[in-house]
């Protein structure tokens, strides 16, 4: 089995585990508001963005000087001490990095086309850069690549981190991904016609779209028993459409059922799933008819991205990030948030939340789904007898 030694995240929630539990404890995201000045077309969007100053690079790696980096830098501040007995007791050639992205440092690269770029480096916005950055940053001598399968990219991290793990080629993995918020990404969507008018609204019969979040985390795998464990994961590609998920979800129910398998679970042993849940038509409705299939309507489910905004890249261990705080903090399971708008009642029930609840088996399972057919799920468990 493998396990989670120590965890650090920042999204719009809060700037670390402490101020994203609070505020997740009580419904508020600090960083998700309406914001001008993003999309060519002048209108105003929803967006999740992390409040406040990020660490600087040290100068030698001026060359890996982006916001990307510097949410990867702010998670790592979190996990260092843990790291670093690490690195002592098992040295710096049996510790792999494998992070997740879709952006990297595409704004910077946005900056230096506008003119007002300062210090630009062609590798700030190499898909491969956090991993490199973070192996540079740490000294670090053993596996160190990033995944970019869009808004699965993180998740896959996790994936492969344990399986490096499994197959001896590292003896602990740090995991994990960061997106930052880019022109780019923000105007494609709404090119696609995906980015939502107000705020996303998962589950929603007015539901119209994502609103996009930036965020980093990261997640120290290990051998060495711990209170909370990767019990299992599951992976697929539906190979159905470029930008829509497979109307069924065959896939993403194939990545589920692999998840479930690997973990030794049936679907009534989990306690909560954290949904992909976008907040766009065709996800939740394939989401939610999947859901039912295959766990009825009697586990309790929701998404958070109501509360963190779509990370993109970063998605998928944010998303685990937050199960696992829910998890070792024995915090309530959020709610799916209809404030504003009313529950979709054309959906398969899926024993979505509409009232906060205690988590009633200490067993989480994670969804992120992906551009391509790229399907993810993480199944994480705390470990009472540890």
């Amino acid at each position: 089995m493998i396990y989670i030694s120590a965890i650090g995240m920042l999204n719009a929630l809060g700037n670390n585990n402490q101020q994203v539990a609070a505020n997740l404890r009580n419904g508020l995201a600090p960083g998700m508001r309406e914001r001008k000045g993003w999309l060519t077309s002048g209108k105003t969007c929803w967006l999740g963005a992390v409040e406040g100053a990020l660490p600087a690079l040290p100068p030698a790696l001026a060359a890996h000087d982006t916001r990307n980096n510097r949410l990867l830098l702010a998670a790592l501040e979190q996990v260092r001490p843990v790291l670093d007995a690490a690195i002592k007791r098992y040295g710096t050639d049996r510790i792999a990095v494998v992070m997740g992205t879709s952006t990297s440092g595409i704004a910077e690269g946005e900056a230096q086309i506008r003119g007002d770029g300062q210090h630009y480096d062609y590798r700030m916005q190499e898909l491969g850069d956090p991993s490199r950055f973070l192996a540079q940053y740490l000294q670090l001598n053993g596996p160190a690549y990033t995944i970019s399968t869009a808004c699965s990219s993180s998740a896959r991290a996790l994936i492969s981190g344990e399986r490096l793990i499994a197959a001896g080629l590292a003896d602990v993995a740090l995991v994990g991904g960061a997106d930052s918020l880019s022109r780019m990404p923000i105007n494609g969507f709404a090119s696609l016609e995906s980015l939502s008018e107000r705020r996303c609204a998962p589950f929603s019969r007015e539901r119209d779209g994502i609103s996009i979040g930036e965020g980093g985390a990261l997640m120290l795998l290990t051998r060495e028993p711990q209170r909370l464990a990767l019990l299992g994961v599951g992976e697929s590609s539906d190979a159905w459409h470029m930008s829509a998920p497979h109307p069924q979800g065959e896939g993403a129910e194939k990545a589920m059922r692999m998840a479930l398998q690997q973990a030794g679970l049936t679907p009534q042993d989990i306690g909560y799933i954290n949904l992909h849940g976008t907040a766009t038509p065709l996800n939740d409705q394939m989401e939610a008819a999947v859901i039912h299939r295959l766990f009825g309507c009697t586990v309790p489910c929701s998404s958070t991205k109501h509360l963190t905004g779509h990370m993109l890249g970063a998605a998928g261990v944010c998303e685990a990030a937050l199960s696992a705080l829910l998890l070792s903090e024995d915090l309530a399971l959020p709610a799916q948030d209809f404030s504003d708008t009313t529950y979709d009642k054309r959906l398969p029930e899926c024993g979505l939340l509409l009232q906060s609840q205690p988590l009633r088996r200490p067993v989480i399972a994670s969804n992120s789904f992906a551009f391509g057919g790229n399907n993810s799920c993480l199944i994480l468990g705390r470990c009472d007898d540890h």
